[in-house]
């Protein structure tokens, strides 16, 4: 009688994993070919075979993104000594690989009509390549019904165990797309914004039209020796028009545009980075010539930590490593030209900017005067603006503007014309849009006690005074006392641009600053808290003459300013206790002398400061020709004179927060 287990079940047939991958192994053996294995290349090179006439067949695998090229016979001898282990004996002889947005019949059909265009009519059909689109199917379909199931439970899994939570679980590009590059293409067709639509930046049009003629022309660089540029970065503020810009050159060159964001390259999955850039890449080649826009390309090309263990991030480290690969990886005349967009350039990994990657760096400042009056008839066309209506009043009055601030000023000033009822836009309308947008909204409810109003009316004239009667502040545009934002009272003015600026004009400035406070101590005999933002950029100032701009004489020619912005890793100050002691004192010392220059400016003038105050408390607002009628023409001044360029910011001093 046979044994059979106490429990009256036969023992159960396990099979080991080490049989099954064995067997496994022999059949692979058994099926594979000893002789040699087919070369795997490039679409470049693909291309280049294609118009040998060298091609006899090729299969493109939809499913696996897979293609697999046949050499004619009478040409397989000529490509012998490109196999290591011998010519395969069977076709196919090359494969490649291509993107998920790969259209072979468009691609192959474009590649056929180039081959025949010399060919009679008669020959076609034999020097044309035979192309065979199909989807293979593998045994695993066999047990299709297992994977489904499989695939679920892996989707609940990761959906609702929070494995996958942050990147993109369930949208698009989630679990089982990642490695994908979500990146937005624009063709030829699509593009339609030309150089005429972007208004000023003449600098950097000019520069990025050469761009365009390389693209265009490639042969008149490449005949000569020359080497079409990898990329150009385009360094600028917010809102001055890099994208615009590098959309224009995409419509200028007639050429494919790729756009995607730097931050989404980066997700928390290891290798998810450098997948999407392989994959960007990738469908840049198969669509050259062409243009890769990168925004805001700080999100993944900053320095990499020089201190492995302390705020580094090795994923963002390999998307940019990966970065700089593809862009000194592929052809220098392959027609790929990767523009990128920053405003933080001073933190780019230095890797990312040296030549061969990003050979030249385009600057897009801030409009003058003559760039804002283009930029205002561009966004004013689709307005009912008044007859009447000055652009260059507006352009004076909108220095530090960006083209975004631009375009929300005109559209701000068109809400403000409707919600009076008004039938066109008028010269009032954007004035208040330019106060709503700097200062706030007015608040004319805020409850506001008669002392206080009166504090602030001679504040806000102290300013106006100060800044009247030295002849290197900056221009008084106007004064108001309303209350706009966090400001009970402001000072707006439309500041000359200075490339260079003396000790003499911060001194100025300086003084104006803190003519309110001062103004305050006059009248009422004690200072208040409205001085606080006035205090606090007068500070920054008075530290920056001492520390940065070497304008102090016991601290010396020194400057303490760190360009590179490596040191503010560091625990420790470049200089030693007894000079920070020096600094101090010197900063003190400087913002004592302003205190009584600018409390003897006031009092010298206390009239006409004090009759200031009596008008602002009266109209609460001012304009510059207010304080010419009480003190004259503004000191420094010329008769017929304007300001030959714009500033860097508007200078508008909201006091009494």
């Amino acid at each position: 009688m046979a044994n059979t287990p106490s429990n009256g079940k036969r023992p159960g047939f396990r099979i080991s994993w080490f049989y099954i991958i064995l067997v496994g192994a022999l059949i692979w053996m058994f099926m594979s070919d000893s002789d040699g294995e087919p070369q795997k290349i490039e679409w470049a090179e693909v291309k280049e075979l294609w118009q040998s006439g060298d091609v006899k067949e090729v299969t493109f695998v939809r499913n696996n993104f897979e293609g697999e090229m046949t050499i004619r016979p009478e040409k397989v001898g000529e490509y012998a000594d490109r196999f290591e282990d011998g010519m395969p004996k069977q076709s196919p002889h090359f494969t490649f690989m291509v993107s998920g947005s790969f259209n072979a019949e468009e691609e192959f059909g474009r590649l056929n009509d180039s081959l025949l265009v010399n060919v009679p009519a008669d020959q076609r059909d034999d020097a044309a390549v035979k192309v065979v689109v199909e989807n293979r199917e593998s045994w695993w379909s066999a047990i299709d019904w297992l994977i489904f199931p499989l695939l679920l439970i892996l989707m609940w899994f990761f959906m609702f165990r929070g494995i996958n939570r942050g990147a993109n679980g369930g949208g698009p590009g989630g679990v089982f797309n990642v490695g994908k590059a979500n990146g937005k293409l624009a063709d030829k067709n699509s593009v339609n914004v030309t150089f005429k639509d972007v208004a000023g930046l003449y600098g950097a049009k000019e520069e990025v039209m050469e761009i365009v003629d390389f693209l265009k022309n490639p042969k008149k660089y490449t005949t000569l020796g020359g080497k079409i540029p990898k990329g150009a970065l385009l360094v600028g503020p917010p809102g001055t028009g890099k994208t615009l810009l590098a959309k224009a050159v995409a419509g200028e060159a007639n050429v494919p545009f790729f756009s995607i964001s730097g931050s989404d390259f980066v997700e928390m999955f290891v290798g998810v980075g450098a997948s999407r850039v392989r994959d960007l890449f990738r469908q840049a080649k198969e669509k050259a010539p062409c243009i890769v826009f990168i925004d805001e390309i700080d999100a993944v090309g900053r320095a990499r930590s020089k201190n492995g263990g302390f705020s580094s991030n090795d994923e963002r480290e390999n998307t940019l490593n990966q970065l700089l690969t593809e862009m000194d990886g592929f052809g220098s005349n392959s027609g790929i030209i990767i523009l990128a967009a920053t405003n933080r350039a001073d933190i780019l990994d230095k890797a990312l900017m040296r030549a061969g990657r990003f050979d030249r760096q385009i600057h897009v400042e801030l409009p003058d005067l003559k760039e804002r009056m283009e930029i205002i008839n561009v966004h004013i066309r689709n307005l009912k603006v008044a007859e009447d209506f000055d652009v260059e009043f507006l352009a004076k009055h909108t220095p530090g503007f960006s083209g975004a601030d631009i375009a929300n000023v005109c559209n701000e000033a068109a809400l403000t014309a409707a919600r009076h009822d008004k039938k066109a836009i008028g010269k009032q309308d954007f004035l208040d849009a330019v106060d709503r947008i700097v200062g706030g909204l007015e608040k004319k409810s805020k409850i506001i006690t008669p002392e206080e109003k009166k504090s602030i009316a001679y504040h806000e004239a102290g300013h106006a005074t100060v800044s009247w009667l030295l002849p290197n502040a900056h221009p008084l545009f106007k004064v108001t006392i309303v209350p706009r934002g966090h400001a009970l009272g402001a000072a707006w003015y439309l500041p000359e641009e200075r490339q260079l600026v003396t000790r003499d004009h911060m001194y100025d400035e300086m003084c104006s600053l803190i003519g309110g406070r001062v103004a305050e101590e006059i009248v009422n005999g004690q200072p208040s808290t409205g001085a606080l933002n006035d205090l606090e950029r007068l500070t920054k100032m008075a530290y920056g003459m001492v520390t940065y701009y070497g304008m102090s004489d016991k601290v010396g020619n020194l400057s303490y300013y760190d360009s590179t912005g490596s040191r503010s890793y560091e625990l420790q100050k470049p200089y030693s206790e007894k000079t920070a002691e020096l600094i101090d004192s010197e900063v003190k010392a400087l913002i004592e002398m302003i205190h009584d220059r600018t409390e003897t400016i006031l009092r010298e003038n206390f009239d006409g400061f004090s009759q200031l105050a009596a008008i602002l408390l009266e109209k609460e607002v001012i304009f510059a020709d207010d304080l010419e009628r009480i003190f004259g023409p503004k000191a420094g001044s010329k008769p017929g004179e304007e300001p030959a360029k714009d500033p860097e910011e508007i200078a508008s001093e909201q006091t009494y927060e």
